[in-house]
Parts: C-alpha cells; sequence; structure tokens
C-alpha cells in the first residue's frame, strides 16, 4: 500500500490519528479549567504513567482545547537539568504579555510583569539558569525576597489577579515534572495553595511519571488535597482496536478483526506501540485488508524499530552497572519486583546495590509502586533487555 498515505505516527509526543479512549479524562479537565475561570474551587491535575502511554499527546491537546476556549496558557517540560524558575519565567512572560493587551487587565499584569523582573532578578543569584525578557523595572517589595518559595506565591498571585479581571484563567502545564526538583516542587505547590485560598484562577495541569506522586507527597504533605492523580494506562481492547481501525478505514484500508485482535496482544494497548504496529502493518500489507499474515510480518520490523529508538535511546544512557541492574530485573519477568529478589539475581547485597537503583530512579527507569518494590517506567523493557543482553554473560560483565 502507499507509504505516503499511511496514517500511523510513532513519535515522542506525536499526536495520532485517532485519540482514542481518553474522552472522560479530557473532558474532567475541560471542567476543572471552567471551574477554576468561574472561581469555583477546584484541584489542579497531574497525570501519572508509564513511558508510552500519551501523557504528553493529552497534555497538548488538553492546552489546545484550553486555549480556544480562552484560557491563557503555560507549556513547559521539565528536564532533568533546569529549574523550574528558568522554566517558568518565559512563559509567564509571554502569558502576561497577552493579558497585557486586554484593557481591563492591562495594569495588573502591568504589575505582574513588574513583579517577574523582580523575581527574576532576585532568584538570579540561586537559579543562574533564569534568562527571561524583563518588559518593566521590578517593583520593589513585590516577589523579590530572593526565597523562592515566598516569591513564587506573590508572582502567581500578581499573575493570577491579571487573568481573574480578564475573565480567564492562567492554566499551566507541564510534562515531565518528576524531573522538578522537590524543593521546587514545594515551592510550587505553596503557590499554588495559596493561590487557592485567594479565589485566583491559577491551576496546574501536569505529567509524569508514576513517582511523581511520591514526590510531590514528600515535597509537601497536603499535596494530596490540593491536586488530583489520574492514571492514565494502556488503553482498553476496544479503544485500542479503534485507534487502528478508524485511520485505516479513513484511508479506505480495512483491518481484518483477528489482525487488530493481534496488535492489540502485541502492543498491550500502549498508545505509542499501537501507532508503530499500525505503521508498519500498513507498510507490510500489499493491499486492503490488512491480515492477520500482515501484521506476523510488521511484528518483526516494528520491534526492530522500537528496539533502535524507543528502548535503545533509553538504554544507552545507562552505565553498566545501571545495564546488569535492569537486566537482572528482566530476568524475573515484567514486575514489579522485591530489592531483595534483584540483588539474590547479582549476588549482591540490597545496600550495596542502593545508589545503582537510586540512580535508575533518577533517570526516570524505575519507580517503586510500593516500599521495596522496584518495577520498570518503559513498558516491556523487560523483553528488550533479554534481547539486547542475551544469556548469561551478562551476570559478569562489568564487575
Amino acid at each position: 500500500m502507499d507509504p505516503i498515505r499511511n496514517p500511523f505516527a510513532p513519535g515522542a509526543g506525536t499526536p495520532p490519528p485517532a485519540l482514542t479512549g481518553r474522552d472522560d479524562l479530557l473532558e474532567s479537565v475541560r471542567i476543572a479549567l471552567e471551574r477554576v475561570r468561574l472561581g469555583r474551587p477546584t484541584k489542579s491535575v497531574l497525570m501519572v504513567g508509564l513511558r508510552g502511554v500519551g501523557k504528553t499527546v493529552l497534555l497538548d491537546r488538553m492546552r489546545d482545547d484550553a486555549q480556544a476556549a480562552g484560557i491563557h496558557t503555560l507549556r513547559i517540560e521539565a528536564p532533568e537539568s533546569r529549574s523550574l524558575p528558568a522554566m517558568l519565567a518565559p512563559q509567564l512572560r509571554q502569558a502576561l504579555l497577552q493579558l497585557s493587551r486586554t484593557e481591563k487587565a492591562k495594569q495588573l499584569a502591568t504589575k505582574a510583569l513588574r513583579a517577574l523582573a523582580g523575581f527574576a532578578k532576585a532568584l538570579k543569584a540561586t537559579y543562574a539558569d533564569i534568562e527571561v525578557g524583563l518588559d518593566f523595572e521590578p517593583e520593589p517589595g513585590l516577589a523579590d525576597n530572593g526565597d523562592l518559595e515566598h516569591d513564587l506565591q506573590a508572582l502567581l498571585e500578581a499573575a493570577g489577579a491579571a487573568a481573574k479581571t480578564a475573565d480567564t484563567a492562567l492554566a499551566i502545564f507541564v510534562d515531565e515534572l518528576q524531573y522538578v526538583e522537590e524543593d521546587q516542587l514545594a515551592a510550587l505547590i505553596t503557590a499554588l495553595h495559596r493561590t487557592a485560598q485567594r479565589n485566583m484562577p491559577v491551576v496546574l495541569v501536569g505529567a509524569g511519571l508514576p513517582q511523581l506522586r511520591g514526590r510531590m507527597g514528600r515535597a509537601k504533605s497536603y499535596a494530596e488535597r490540593l491536586f488530583d492523580f489520574p492514571e492514565i494506562g494502556p488503553l482498553p481492547p476496544e479503544a485500542a482496536k479503534l485507534a487502528i481501525d478508524k485511520p485505516a478505514r479513513d484511508e479506505g484500508v480495512e483491518v481484518q478483526a483477528d489482525a487488530l485482535e493481534r496488535i492489540v496482544a502485541q502492543t498491550h494497548g500502549y498508545p505509542y506501540f499501537l501507532q508503530e504496529w499500525g505503521k508498519h502493518s500498513w507498510d507490510a500489507a500489499s493491499h486492503s485488508p490488512i491480515t492477520r499474515k500482515d501484521v506476523d510480518a510488521a511484528s518483526k520490523s516494528a520491534i526492530a524499530a522500537l528496539d533502535e529508538s524507543f528502548f535503545r535511546v533509553r538504554f544507552d544512557r545507562l552505565t553498566p552497572s545501571e545495564k546488569r541492574y535492569l537486566r537482572a530485573m528482566a530476568e524475573l519477568g515484567p514486575g514489579p519486583h522485591r530489592s531483595g529478589d534483584i540483588a539474590a539475581q547479582l549476588e549482591r547485597t540490597v545496600t550495596r546495590l542502593a545508589p545503582t537503583r537510586s540512580a535508575l530512579i533518577d533517570k526516570g527507569m524505575i519507580w517503586s509502586p510500593n516500599h521495596g518494590d522496584t518495577a520498570f517506567t518503559v513498558p516491556l523493557f523487560d523483553e528488550f533487555m533479554r534481547r539486547i543482553m542475551p544469556g548469561d554473560e551478562w551476570r559478569t560483565v562489568g564487575g
């Protein structure tokens, strides 16, 4: 079939041709944002889930919907190396400049921009990566103490006041939130708590790996009362089938029922993998309909593509000892696994392996569902580890 017409789009954060199985979540966030705009009590929303479940796609769709509804938005992706103030400041500046063009919000938006100038100037010594254009001189005493927790409260309160005057809301969308340092998370939680107490229309919609729940709780014990934590998992079978069937039918191509069943079984319903199998099944088929035989042929190329991109890019960031730890986990199966069982595979003590485990958690490769348990954050990574490190040589290579 014509590869140019192939509708499937495997890629990091690439919108799928059919976003299925997430309507309830999208509607709940829409309601939350509208309640915030009306000044009604509302929890912020933090989506948690493994890699490849479509959190980034959902976050971007939610932001698009919010902007279409006239809500002012910020969009941040939190890498491992940047501070929250550095990521927040430029995005907040853009939102405030937009608000300043609304006549009735101009005065308060200008005040918030002065607060931003004081915020950036006061925190530059602590967070050297802050780089933001300053449109106004700082207002002395406004968000300029040099203490992140205090200054971020004052800054978001000023920004919220401007949004309220404009009859809108300020929605902060943050991806990979688990990479933000806990003291900075604490400051963000405190600031959101304060804006809620002051009835300011400021809300956070975030996404992160499953360990985000624990990090938020450690940052501030009352975080669970401020946030909803919807868990984003694989799609249920019917939604997974629709994610393949609808884009194909839109191009005039049928996918046979047993082919759809096979794709769902191979991908376990994970959205990223569905796109990969859809793409390769389309390319493997010579004509409509796509058959079970086409899917079986495509599975080999789909797995090879995942091994060279989705899985390999994460594997290549690991040290030899980290690779051995993950290979030991894979030997035990998909998981979760007790830390003691992993240590036994490596003939080491749990204490000796603790630094390796911590480093893997920091890199976002594993997480702890319960005390003493360890699980992969990347679906099907156990299968990849067995493919890339076959046999038993891994037990001795690298010490």
